[in-house]
């Protein structure tokens, strides 16, 4: 590792740009590597300001994820397809030589948390707090030996907007961790699954796996998630710049930060249909049966139940044919298959808005206007756990100008996000 100072000044005169190209300077503008510069050198000159550190620090980031296809299937042990982007959470980092893990997010208090005492609490769900206890918890479980470290973290990745700024998080934390306690032998898919430990038991939100992997491996990715424990990973060895699209983000201006019971209530209905057959998951359901039961599983079940195990046969199979594009290097086809997606997530899958406040209803409404700024091309969906945060669309270049313009003229300046997928997912940019 290196002081303080000596890696501001390393900063500053370039020894690290080329790491922060693989990161950040994704459009090849040198403005776009200045500006990743300036933002590593203050996050450790804020380290600085905040602690008083007495040993070598690092840089360490955690990309926010894009989910590319399969929108509510890895719950059900389906496929996905997703990626990580050019917006992530950095941090400067270093051990502090105490049992204490204490971590400054800009704008935030101050977190600490002693590893004294890794049980998880029931006043720290749905807080940060209980995701760091509960990856220190997991990683000391695996037989490592934890010690403290002080952190300094700044972050782009928008809250609540379906890009996880909670797996960027964790995926942050782990590598942390990683670095300063396990001798960096975690692999990327080890510390994805001790975040969604940490989400699921310590948080208590009831995710599946692809959010923490889409950060953590970095890429896209397809994943099969038929073993959660072992699952299978492929790269996308597709370049999306030679696509003649680009990848927008939209904030529609709703959070979507205390849907924790719309979420669960979607992997329930699907459960619900699953144990019609004695099974907890519907990946281990027959679609034939599903479609041959459909009188006894209304019934039983619930048409909401129905409609949602509808989407995730249809999306499961969806996902894996747009990786299939991809590789075959038939965009045309994967857009054809983003767009199918997005109309089951809005018919069948209903996580477009939610019934606790039907008056907020900004993601049907900013689809609609994406549609008719496209005028069928591209390609449009709800983004993420869906509810409220954002859309996602793949908008041809030349009409880029009139879709962003659009789509601020509605929501506000700085709402149309234009990303990259990046090649690396969690890691440590300079030590």
């Amino acid at each position: 590792m290196i002081s303080v100072k000596s890696l501001i000044k390393a900063l500053q005169t370039g020894t690290y740009d080329d790491a922060l190209s693989r990161l950040y300077a994704l459009d090849g503008t040198r403005a776009s590597l200045e500006q990743a510069r300036k933002r590593a050198v203050r996050v450790t000159g804020q380290f600085a300001n905040q602690f008083t550190p007495t040993a070598g620090c690092a840089l360490f980031s955690g990309p926010g994820r894009t989910e590319i296809g399969g929108n509510h299937t890895d719950h059900q042990h389906g496929h996905v397809l997703c990626g990580s982007v050019d917006l992530d959470m950095l941090a400067c980092a270093a051990p502090n030589g105490l049992n204490t893990i204490r971590v400054q997010s800009e704008g935030y208090p101050l977190l600490e948390v002693s590893l004294d005492s890794l049980l998880p609490r029931e006043e720290e769900k749905n807080k940060t707090t209980a995701l760091i206890r509960g990856m220190a918890a997991k990683t000391q479980e695996l037989g490592y030996s934890l010690s403290g470290f002080d952190a300094y973290v700044t972050s782009n990745v928008l809250s609540g907007s379906g890009l996880s700024s909670s797996a960027a998080y964790e995926t942050l934390i782990g590598n942390i961790i990683n670095r300063f306690c396990c001798g960096n032998t975690l692999d990327a898919v080890t510390i994805a699954k001790i975040g969604q430990y940490a989400e699921n038991i310590y948080f208590g939100k009831p995710c599946g796996l692809m959010d923490q992997m889409g950060s953590s491996v970095g890429g896209a990715v397809a994943i099969d998630f038929a073993d959660p424990a072992d699952p299978m990973v492929n790269m996308v060895d597709y370049d999306f710049t030679r696509s003649n699209h680009t990848l927008c983000i939209v904030d529609t201006c709703s959070s979507h930060g205390d849907l924790t019971d719309d979420y669960a209530e979607i992997t329930r209905d699907m459960g619900s249909v699953a144990s019609h057959w004695g099974k907890q998951f519907l990946r281990d359901v027959s679609e034939a049966d599903f479609w041959n039961e459909l009188f006894s599983l209304r019934v039983r079940c619930g048409d909401r139940a129905v409609l949602r195990a509808m989407h995730f046969f249809e999306d499961d199979r969806r996902a894996v044919k747009e990786f299939q594009a991809l590789q075959a290097g038939n965009f045309s086809s994967f857009l054809t298959l983003v767009n199918a997606s997005g109309l089951s997530s809005s018919l069948h899958l209903k996580n477009t808005w939610s019934v606790s406040a039907p008056n907020q209803q900004a993601i049907p409404l900013t689809l609609a206007l994406g549609r008719k700024l496209l005028d069928g091309a591209g390609a449009i969906r709800v983004h993420g756990g869906g509810f409220a945060g954002t859309i996602q669309a793949f908008v041809p270049n030349e009409k880029l100008d009139t879709f962003k313009s659009g789509m601020e003229a509605l929501l506000g300046q700085g709402k149309c996000h234009i990303l990259h997928i990046r090649s690396q997912g969690g890691c440590v940019v300079a030590e």
